[in-house]
């Protein structure tokens, strides 16, 4: 199938080249404060980048196509796809420029996606110069997604939990009470989707000792290049990881994405078949 953008070794070793190239060349589009700090918005070529200060990249924009996912963990977190039904209630905690919520809702026909983000001014840069999705199946609640998940009273069938702050990940990302709160939103069938950072190169994440005794280890897990892993986490039970399966929908889809999935899928494992975590 053709794609609409160069993948594979050549599309890595681009992505690779724009890292290298010094931040001094990016043009400055828009600089914000708020009460968590700086946030600045930046383009080299067709790219806009959202910063976490003042070297914290955390979200890239496609100009051209807001809902082209460039990292490899957000491309590796549509995998929670595969697992529910058509037309998926879903809910992201944490917004970011809004990337992955534009992908979901061009390529994967949700009922409704619900976006929950801490900032403010987060939500605004991505409407503003991001391309944030006008689409009405999208919500965009501006809260603590402590508090969100505490008193929503809906279910979702998948729940993406990608939570960072300009230091890192944010304390919420580490506390079983709080996974577990967000597990017990999923419907009957649906999976929680976590982008947690690897150990080093363990192929293990971080909190993996607390992940077992809250999950099991049954639980799916992808390491990506980045250094991030993917969680793929069942509402109840074990998913059943079937590749064949799994590559023949990634190839469905690749002609409307632009890119494989195939990467993400041969790299999952099951929790316990991961190397062991090293000693704390």
């Amino acid at each position: 199938m053709t794609s609409r953008h160069p993948e594979t070794i050549l599309g890595r070793l681009l992505g690779y080249a724009r890292r290298l190239i010094m931040t001094e060349s990016e043009t400055l589009i828009e600089s914000v404060h708020d009460d968590f700090g700086e946030l600045r918005i930046t383009q080299l070529g067709a790219y806009r980048f959202l910063y976490f200060g003042a070297q914290t990249e955390q979200s890239c924009c496609l100009t051209s196509e807001p809902g082209w996912l460039e990292y490899d963990y957000t491309r590796a977190m549509l995998l929670g796809n595969f697992w529910i039904g058509p037309n998926p209630d879903i809910l992201l905690l944490g917004l970011g420029g809004g990337s992955l919520a534009n992908c979901l809702i061009e390529h994967f026909d949700p009922r409704r996606v619900v976006a929950v983000e801490l900032r403010k001014a987060v939500v605004e840069l991505a409407r503003s110069r991001l391309g944030l999705s006008a689409d009405p199946r999208l919500t965009v609640v501006a809260d603590n997604a402590e508090r969100f998940v505490a008193q929503t009273p809906d279910c979702f069938d998948m729940i993406c939990l990608d939570l960072y702050l300009e230091g890192g990940l944010s304390r919420l990302q580490l506390q079983a009470a709080f996974f577990a709160e967000c597990r017990s939103l999923l419907k009957p069938g649906g999976v929680l989707v976590i982008n947690q950072w690897q150990l080093g190169e363990s192929g293990q994440p971080y909190a993996s000792r607390m992940l077992r005794e809250l999950f099991g280890d049954g639980y799916l897990q992808a390491p990506v290049e980045e250094g991030n892993i993917i969680l793929l986490v069942p509402e109840a039970g074990e998913l059943e990881l079937d590749r064949q399966g799994m590559y023949a929908w990634s190839d469905g889809l690749e002609s409307h994405l632009g890119y494989t999935l195939r990467p993400y899928i041969h790299a999952l494992r099951r929790a316990a078949d991961a190397p062991e975590a090293p000693a704390a």
